[in-house]
């Protein structure tokens, strides 16, 4: 096995720069880039380590992977993410209907999320504040305050360690949902209609969001935008297939708000801006590139158009790809450990010349993954990463 050269943040730098690193990063640990708490109880085991489940996202169930964890399959990213505000009782809450008991979690944008408690594997929408609301009601809704500062506090002393004390590029917690906190508000059948046949009030509430944002991101980077090293937003804009809604109409409504948080950002902090939208994705890439985005994440490689070599040739010295590891569907649940060793293998040939990847799973890894095809995929990312 050849030998490492670089520290962590040496490395990821370089490959974001689309300069040859010893090695492609490898990242787990994020809010897409993470593993679910049934998952990671499975994994620990298998791997006899003893820790207390952490969860880092209630609505996706994800667990927070433990130092060992990390260590053990070389994992160059850790995560700083702000909290909710002073003041904010929101939780999950036990509730009875139809006599079964749900867990409820209202967040602050009025949105409640909810799973039922004897299956608790996510939690899903189950109310749309907005869904009834006309323009009026979307100017006069109750928005949560995006740059109040008692979310940040701490955030700074915890980046500082970070950079200081270990060897780690620091990443944020994902944000900048400007076009799917839209939908979740709304309700997806309703706001779908609105984006054909209701322009003025989508175009009022992607401007109450893309505020809400810009308020967030004002305060995170007056905080630590000198210690960032990515930083994570996204939208959903694309399905299996490809967009989810007609390109003109994302070119119309939604990218000229999207850019615009992605250039405010940027003049913020010298980071990278790493943008998340599962599917296949391909039409909008040259948009993100064109947004300002500098990384594109899950690359969702089993989604029509989304072939690993082709991505690569087309768009690789305009874009890192942070993910395609492995078809998180039709592969990492039911192949071998040797197949699944094989795949990662072939796609990391495709991603990694010239730099410009980092190496994680196609989104996060799901209940049901076996606990040695996940340590076979980390340690070919490991084995096959490296340049020379």
């Amino acid at each position: 096995m050849p030998t490492e050269t670089m520290t962590s943040r040496e490395r990821v730098l370089r490959a974001l720069n689309h300069q040859i690193p010893d090695r492609v990063p490898i990242d787990l640990g994020g809010f897409q880039t993470g593993i679910h708490r049934v998952a990671y109880a499975e994994l620990i085991r298998h791997l006899g380590i003893n820790d207390e489940i952490t969860i880092l996202d209630a609505v996706q169930q994800l667990a927070k992977p433990c130092e060992q964890v990390l260590e053990r399959f070389h994992v160059d990213t850790r995560y700083i993410v702000a909290h909710a505000p002073d003041g904010w009782t929101g939780g999950i809450v036990e509730t009875v209907r139809d006599g079964r008991t749900w867990l409820d979690l209202k967040d602050e944008f009025g949105l409640v999320w909810s799973c039922p408690a004897d299956t608790p594997n996510y939690l899903d929408l189950s109310h749309h504040p907005l869904a009834e609301a006309t323009v009026q009601d979307v100017k006069d809704y109750p928005f949560p305050n995006g740059g109040d500062p008692t979310r940040f506090t701490g955030l700074r002393q915890q980046a500082l360690t970070l950079r200081n004390e270990t060897p780690y590029a620091l990443c944020t917690g994902i944000g900048g949902v400007v076009y799917e906190h839209c939908w979740y508000l709304r309700g997806l059948e309703r706001w779908f209609m609105d984006l054909v046949e209701n322009h003025p009030f989508c175009e009022a509430l992607l401007d109450r969001m893309l505020a809400y944002w810009t308020d967030y991101y004002t305060a995170f980077m007056r905080e630590v935008g000198d210690l960032v090293d990515v930083v994570m937003i996204g939208d959903d804009l694309a399905g299996q297939r490809g967009p989810l809604f007609r390109p003109e109409i994302y070119r119309t409504l939604v990218k000229p708000r999207q850019k615009a948080l992605v250039q405010h950002i940027k003049s913020l902090t010298k980071a990278k801006i790493w943008y998340h939208t599962c599917g296949a994705c391909v039409e909008y890439i040259p948009d993100l590139i064109d947004n300002g985005v500098d990384i594109l994440n899950p690359v969702q490689i089993g989604t029509r158009n989304m072939e690993p070599a082709a991505l690569k040739e087309k768009f690789g010295r305009q874009i890192t790809f942070w993910g395609g590891g492995i078809d998180s569907q039709h592969v990492l649940p039911t192949a071998s450990p040797a197949e699944v060793r094989e795949h990662v293998r072939r796609n990391m040939a495709a991603f990694k010349p010239n730099g410009g990847y980092v190496f994680n799973n196609v989104h996060n890894i799901q209940a049901g993954v076996p606990a040695s095809n996940i340590v076979a995929l980390f340690d070919a990312a490991y084995e096959f990463g490296f340049y020379n």
